[in-house]
């Protein structure tokens, strides 16, 4: 299956991904964990990157295209992906229409992830990130076990920069303007399947797994 994932920051994007992707056997293929490796070792692109991710705002087209298509064109991605952050306004679907059409391949299903604006600034603002293995935790309903350090490897946990209410507040407004057309493009496609976010990780992930059927 070859699957997108929509939804504003704080939507689960990245839970309910790792999810699909243990029924799936298919990768997870994660921009944003893309952007902050590239970030972290100060590759060209990373440099490139990092003033704009720290202050909310999108990633050029061009250097988003050139990053998912290298990931794509790995040996793991060739069966299938779950797509999480990309794509993130209707010129980079086509971008992505193109990546795919070069592989006589294309999309099989879109998932919207929906949340209200009040539960996503509670969601990460509590938000915590492991800086070695990049696993999420939240200090009030995913806590770790130690307090500041990572449940799978030790690492320090942190609270990126991205995540500060005012940053969220501008991620908000900048998914809004560029990223909501998107429902309407694969609505029109046949493509899209709406879920409500809210509620328990179970219950999500139920309505998850029945949009996929």
């Amino acid at each position: 299956m070859m699957l997108v994932l929509l939804g504003p920051p704080g939507a689960g994007k990245g839970t309910h991904a790792d999810a699909i992707r243990a029924g799936l056997g298919v990768p997870h293929v994660s921009t944003g964990a893309m952007l902050r490796m590239a970030i972290e070792a100060g590759s060209p692109a990373g440099q490139k990157a990092k003033t704009l991710v720290e202050s909310g705002d999108l990633v050029p087209d061009d250097l988003m295209a050139e990053m998912v298509r290298d990931r794509l064109d790995q040996e793991d991605a060739r069966g299938g992906f779950i797509l999480d952050g990309y794509p993130r306004n209707v010129g980079q679907a086509r971008d992505l229409d193109g990546i795919l059409a070069k592989r006589t391949s294309r999309l099989d299903r879109v998932l919207s992830l929906v949340v209200d604006d009040d539960e996503i600034v509670r969601r990460l603002s509590g938000r915590r990130t492991c800086e070695e293995c990049g696993a999420l935790y939240h200090v009030v309903s995913a806590p770790p076990k130690s307090e500041g350090r990572c449940d799978r490897c030790g690492g320090a946990l942190t609270h990126r920069a991205d995540d500060r209410p005012d940053v969220i507040a501008h991620r908000l407004s900048v998914y809004r303007a560029q990223t909501e057309p998107l429902v309407a493009f694969y609505r029109g496609r046949g493509l899209l399947a709406e879920v409500d976010a809210a509620g328990t990780l179970d219950a999500v992930r139920q309505r998850v797994v029945g949009a996929l059927r």
